[in-house]
């Protein structure tokens, strides 16, 4: 998530709010008994249907979905290009030395299993299942905030209820009457709230992410996958370029071009300390 997403968000809250703000007896926006019945019902909506660590890993991974920077589509098709490269100067075992030097784990798993000599087939099975399971995992984090998203409203109703109840039993007394009502509007208010200005927009965040991220560990299968049959580095070049938009591609093509120029002026001490940049 960039900067200017928080700036946005950040701004379209404060109009938000101004707007109750602008309007007569701002007061009766915030009621703290309707707030409890909406968080409360939905947490513990939540905790009956989830086990504690599922809870926590879907929180989790909210957290690094709008904290956590992915290395760029151009800078992993960067590092593979460098790998095809060295792999060409030096053997597939060279590239052993490039595990410690990124800190994008699934590449480092990919270029584990190529360098312990596995099979195409091989490859493409373990990382492919990988990436389901990781895939898999997702969607329950992801199916935490959507049921959260559907409780929150049924439980702003539970409290408009509440508040009905109250002022049934207040009839002729006005001042009952005057308390209840509050808790039967605000709690339907608060519950959208919740449901369509947070936890929707998580899910959603969280969905985001894990496409950007099976769409790089797509990238990286190809590239491995190319590197372990040792593919002309132009033929690679074109199928991970495929992976970028029209407008970045040339860019690519110029950088490829210095990469060889470079490895081909490098001695082999060389190329072992050449870091492998992937953030």
């Amino acid at each position: 998530m960039r900067p200017i997403n928080f700036i946005g968000t950040f701004f379209c809250i404060l109009v938000f709010m101004t707007s109750f703000l602008l309007g007569e007896g701002v007061a009766l926006y915030f009621n703290l008994s309707a707030l409890f019945v909406v968080i409360s019902g939905t947490i513990g909506a939540i905790f009956l249907s989830y086990p504690f660590f599922r809870i926590q890993s879907a929180f989790l991974v909210a957290r690094n979905a709008y904290l956590a920077r992915l290395p760029s589509q151009a800078l992993i098709i960067k590092a593979l290009l460098s790998l095809a490269v060295r792999s060409r100067y030096d053997g597939i075992l060279s590239l052993e030395k490039s595990l410690g030097r990124t800190s994008t784990a699934f590449l480092k798993d990919a270029l584990s299993i190529l360098v312990d000599g596995y099979k195409e087939n091989e490859i493409r099975e373990i990382l492919i299942t990988e990436m389901y399971f990781f895939k898999h995992r997702r969607e329950q984090n992801e199916r935490v905030f959507r049921s959260m998203a559907r409780a929150a409203p049924a439980f702003g109703v539970v409290g408009s209820v509440i508040g009905l109840i109250g002022m049934l039993s207040g009839i002729g007394d006005v001042g009952i009457i005057i308390k209840t009502i509050p808790i039967a509007l605000t709690s339907t208010l608060y519950g959208i709230l919740l449901s369509n200005f947070l936890l929707t927009p998580i899910a959603e965040t969280i969905y985001i992410r894990t496409q950007e991220e099976l769409l790089l560990q797509k990238l990286i299968v190809s590239g491995v996958i190319a590197i372990s049959n040792e593919q002309n580095t132009y033929t690679l070049e074109k199928k991970l370029c495929s992976f970028l938009t029209p407008s970045d591609r040339p860019n690519h093509q110029r950088s490829f071009e210095e990469i060889r120029k470079k490895y081909m002026k490098m001695s082999f001490q060389e190329r072992e300390r050449e870091p492998l940049e992937t953030t």
